[in-house]
């Protein structure tokens, strides 16, 4: 019961003198986000849709990586998430198992690099971008903003590049579609160099991490998300922070998740301009 009445304390503020926005906004689609070198997937599958304001300047940007496992799923912009007072990008990327889950996490690091180099030229602040995802899009948000190797060939450190991230209900053990490429079964946990727990660590970017009900989430989606909550907190993590939704199972945890992110985004741009 704590946590539904948290959730609904949520809710009520955000609906209370913050859901009004007067802003103009426009959607952009299908911008190809890195080069295809002729490879037709690349070509087709990273690309991405640009929701903006179009009468603000200087405004926050969510980067979304949809979920489905790696293996479905395509590019969407929340509803939830319009009309805010910022930008969100939806990104597509390819897909196991036709790829390895490796290419799926290059290119969320390159959709990533994208909004970093280009939406200044929108009008969004560079240093106001929020890289989030449900389910397996929660495990890339955590990989590319955890693990700086898939940043680097951009010349760009996940630490000073993005505001936060959000992942939600995301893998933090090795991903069912990296096990399933080593012959693992689901049901078999696997820390590796493909698991955000990999890289616990105190000095990154200040993390939210959103679940389901941990009676309702998919095996044990939200243990280990507190699990990985609370060694982020040992190793020494100043804002790590972890929410569940109860009521709310793995499919429809971003109904819930989505009005506490943005509350999370409106907080974390006002505290900074003080």
């Amino acid at each position: 019961m704590k946590r539904f009445l948290l959730f609904l304390f949520a809710l009520a503020l955000l609906c209370t003198g913050v859901t009004a926005q007067t802003a103009a906004y426009r959607t952009d689609r299908n911008i190809a986000y890195r080069d295809a070198a002729g490879d037709g997937y690349i070509d087709s599958l990273c690309r991405l849709d640009i929701y903006y304001p179009t009468d603000a300047k200087g405004f926050p940007t969510v980067v979304w990586f949809h979920g489905g496992g790696l293996t479905g799923g395509r590019r969407d912009i929340p509803q939830a998430l319009c009309d805010k007072g910022f930008a969100v990008v939806g990104v597509d990327y390819r897909l196991a198992p036709r790829v390895k889950v490796t290419d799926c996490v290059e290119d969320a690091a390159a959709a990533a690099a994208w909004v970093v180099r280009n939406i200044a030229s929108y009008g969004g602040d560079p240093e106001l971008i929020f890289i989030a995802g449900h389910s397996a899009g929660g495990y890339l948000t955590s990989m590319i903003g955890l693990d700086k190797r898939w940043m680097a060939p951009y010349g760009i450190d996940p630490d000073t590049a993005f505001a936060a991230l959000i992942p939600y209900s995301g893998q933090v053990v090795t991903h069912f579609a990296r096990r399933r490429e080593m012959g693992i079964p689901d049901t078999q946990v696997v820390v590796d160099d493909m698991a955000p727990l990999n890289y616990v660590r105190s000095d990154c970017r200040p993390v939210l991490i959103l679940s389901g009900d941990r009676e309702q989430e998919m095996l044990g989606r939200y243990e280990e998300n507190a699990y990985f909550w609370r060694m982020m907190r040992v190793a020494g993590h100043p804002d790590v922070q972890i929410r569940e939704f109860e009521g709310f199972n793995h499919g429809n945890m971003p109904q819930a998740g989505h009005y506490v992110a943005v509350r999370y985004i409106r907080d974390y741009v006002k505290n900074r301009e003080r």
